[in-house]
């Protein structure tokens, strides 16, 4: 399965059923929600074949390359995956650039290019990503996931090293505004807007414990060994969690 995403990726070809659009949507929805992320792509992606513009399909098939790039073994096979959520994200922008969902995509596509780039392009990466889900939450004050990659831009740009501050107060003039705390308010944020979305207990343990603060750190980590997954990545998580207990306690 994957390798046929792989072929979605990069414009090949690929066998369509005649489906309605909206019986395609709801069947990608439900392959998702059984953490089916390969198959859930495939089926919005035949969307797209009968509805180039259809703006769910779009975000969607952005996200979750996003989100299966990031599985990748090394950098090489991430770059694909993430240059298609861009393209997906762009074109979805395009169709609706009051989408807050095409903002969001594009804020965690950039964020995910950021991963494999070079420091001048994370750096640079930085100010679009922020751009983006500033935006996002800006025409949907609800969206989690836009709080979450908010929180995870104040962490890492509140975490640059000393080249990458370098570069940033040259590209800048300034160094971007950002804070551990920050991260922790956006994080909190998305939280009470989706208290079942277990990456920001983990995030939020990182920032406690990067703060010094491990009780906090931990008690995180115990609330979302506690949770039912909701993502295919949440098992992937929980094992990190149990590690990082382990280490500071």
């Amino acid at each position: 399965m994957l390798r046929l995403l792989t072929l979605f990726i990069i414009g090949f070809p690929c066998l369509l059923f005649s489906q309605d659009p909206s019986q395609l949507l709801k069947e990608a929805q439900q392959q998702e929600a059984q953490f089916h992320e390969s198959e859930a792509f495939l089926k919005y992606a035949e969307v797209l074949k009968k509805d180039p513009a259809n703006l769910q399909a779009l975000w969607k098939c952005s996200e979750l390359s996003s989100r299966i790039g990031a599985r990748q073994p090394d950098k090489e096979k991430m770059g694909p995956y993430f240059i298609a959520a861009r393209n997906y994200a762009t074109t979805a922008l395009r169709v609706n650039p009051n989408s807050s969902d095409a903002n969001f995509a594009m804020a965690l596509a950039l964020g995910r290019i950021g991963l494999i780039s070079g420091t001048k392009e994370r750096v640079i990466l930085a100010k679009d990503v922020k751009y983006y889900a500033d935006n996002a939450i800006k025409l949907d004050p609800n969206n989690f996931r836009a709080y979450h990659i908010l929180g995870r831009w104040n962490y890492d740009v509140s975490n640059l090293n000393l080249a990458e501050k370098s570069f940033a107060r040259i590209f800048y003039g300034k160094l971007p505004d950002a804070s551990l705390q920050d991260a922790i308010t956006d994080f909190n944020k998305s939280l009470s807007l989706n208290p079942g979305f277990i990456l920001n207990y983990y995030e939020l343990a990182r920032s406690y414990h990067r703060l010094g603060d491990d009780k906090k750190a931990m008690a995180n980590l115990h609330i979302l060994l506690g949770l039912p997954n909701m993502m295919y990545d949440d098992t992937r998580v929980k094992v990190i969690a149990r590690q990082l207990l382990t280490e500071w306690q």
